[in-house]
């Protein structure tokens, strides 16, 4: 306890107060205590007595005096920055700080500075930071400035937080709405692009397991094709990233980059010297999707705030990925529909087409009949209705027997055949109706070495669709319907002089 009324201004002051009080200033710039200027005891005791980060600096070599407040902003420095010129104290921010404080010093107006952001070394490293004060002049008993008085304001986390916010706000609002996992990775790209503090540079990267490589899909920060961007990763073994660590551990940090050539620094005047991998999640299994790298900020530990962001920036890119597939599994079924809707309408005009082939080769015969006197149906075109009826009967069964094309249990049913005397006996229940059209007629099937195995409806269904056709866009000239052998294969061909399959129905 102090009793000298002339020491009484250093009083209290936790352990700031206490190291002034210890200290032999009559050894330094300053000079005895009982003979500082009553400006600078008055300052002291606000500093001491305040809970605000405060410091004094005093003279000409501004002597460094604080609180205990003020101690984890000078961080390592403390306590050996008690005393010691702001210069020596502040070194790698001088640059900054130090024509601030000459201003104060050389005039009556201060200075004040809002989230400014300083890089310190306070515990042997660069760091970010950023800080709200302000330099007051401090008179002299002879009315000049003697001194600089501060009172400070943190606002390091205030102002990362708030980046790093606005980041994972703008990364939702760009891939929310992107109906495509390459809308996705390409839009997640722009968004971290918005962020070079905190990541100078970013990858995301997809996974294909079928091929156990990694495929990159969206780069911020960097060119795809640098060295430490290439298109494809193999997952297993030796590469530029090791993502089978990160996807054993959860997060893996690499800290040798040297191998990767010079990498870009984002908005700082240094590359990073650390890149994260962070894996990114398959929702709903249990595998993930692919991986997000990131070169991590070279002035920034990479403590539980920093991978806590990482991980929400990969969860966001998760998510927005889940959602693409999703929405492309509902275009998926959409389009099944669709496609059922035009299977059943190709379905019904298949069948109409089917009936309407029978009917037609009924009717000649039928009205043939009706014409002659007496109306009898008989010989060849009695055969001809005969046959037409049993046709008719099977396309019915088939009707019948839909649910079995449905449920995928049809079967072809091969059985050796004379496809040439079967082709003949098909193609001979045209006869009628192509003479009746004026055109000619050649059935060309000659015998062939041995059997065919063939689904005879399935054969019947080729043989008179063809020939239906023909018949139905063939006006003048002639119909040819050809066997031949061809080796070991048997071609089929039917030739017409109409007017043919435009090139778009051809497929």
């Amino acid at each position: 306890m102090i009793e000298d009324r002339a020491l009484s201004f250093l009083r209290g002051g936790g352990e700031m107060g206490e190291r002034m009080r210890a200290i032999d200033w009559s050894r330094t710039a300053l000079g005895a205590p009982e003979s500082w200027p009553q400006s600078l005891k008055t300052c002291v005791r606000i500093v001491l007595t305040s809970r605000q980060p405060m410091f004094v600096w005093w003279g000409k070599e501004l002597i460094n005096l604080y609180n205990d407040a003020y101690r984890s902003i000078v961080g390592g420095k403390h306590p050996e920055a008690l005393g010691q010129p702001a210069s020596i104290v502040w070194r790698e921010i001088w640059d900054q700080v130090g024509p601030r404080a000459a201003q104060t010093m050389s005039g009556d107006e201060g200075t004040y500075d809002e989230a400014l952001l300083l890089i310190m070394e306070r515990h042997g490293y660069q760091e970010e930071t950023y800080y709200t004060f302000s330099y007051s002049p401090v008179p002299n008993d002879q009315g000049g400035t003697s001194g600089i008085i501060c009172a400070n304001t943190e606002d390091t986390a205030r102002v990362i937080g708030q980046r790093q916010t606005a980041l994972v706000r703008d990364l939702a609002t760009r891939t929310a709405d992107e109906g495509t996992i390459e809308g996705v990775c390409t839009a997640s790209a722009h968004a971290l692009a918005r962020n070079p503090r905190d990541l100078p540079f970013a990858l995301v990267y997809l996974f294909d397991k079928e091929r156990k490589t990694a495929i990159l899909r969206g780069a911020a920060g960097i060119d795809p094709g640098h060295r430490a961007a290439p298109s494809a990763v193999a997952l297993d073994g030796a590469s530029t990233w090791p993502f089978g660590e990160a996807l054993q551990s959860g997060m893996h940090v690499v800290t040798d980059l040297r191998a990767l050539g010079e990498l870009p620094t984002g908005a700082w005047a240094k590359p990073p010297s650390k890149a994260a991998l962070v894996p990114i999640s398959s929702p709903g299994t249990a595998d993930d999707a692919g991986a997000l790298v990131v070169g991590l900020n070279p002035f920034r530990v990479l403590d539980d705030d920093y991978k806590g962001f990482l991980a929400m920036v990969a969860r966001q890119i998760s998510a927005s990925l889940t959602n693409a597939r999703e929405l492309e599994r509902e275009r998926q079924r959409a389009e099944a529909l669709a496609e059922i809707d035009r299977a059943k309408t190709a379905f019904f005009s298949n069948v109409s087409h089917e009936f309407r082939t029978p009917l037609t080769l009924m009717l000649g015969p039928t009205e043939d009949a009706l014409a002659a006197s007496p109306p009898v149906l008989a010989g060849e075109n009695l055969l001809t209705v005969h046959r037409n009826e049993l046709r008719l009967l099977k396309l019915v069964n088939t009707l019948l027997d839909f649910s079995r094309i449905e449920a995928g249990r049809v079967r072809a049913s091969y059985v050796p055949t004379d496809l040439t005397q079967l082709t003949r006996d098909l193609a001979s229940a045209f006869r009628a109706a192509v003479e009746r059209a004026g055109l000619a007629y050649i059935v060309d099937a000659e015998p062939l070495p041995e059997p065919v195995y063939v689904d005879h409806e399935m054969w019947e269904k080729i043989v008179l669709n063809l020939l239906s056709n023909a018949l139905k866009f063939t006006f003048e000239g002639e119909i040819v319907v050809r066997l031949v052998a061809r080796g070991r294969n048997v071609e089929l061909s039917v030739r017409d002089t109409g007017i043919g399959i435009g090139e778009s129905d051809l497929p």
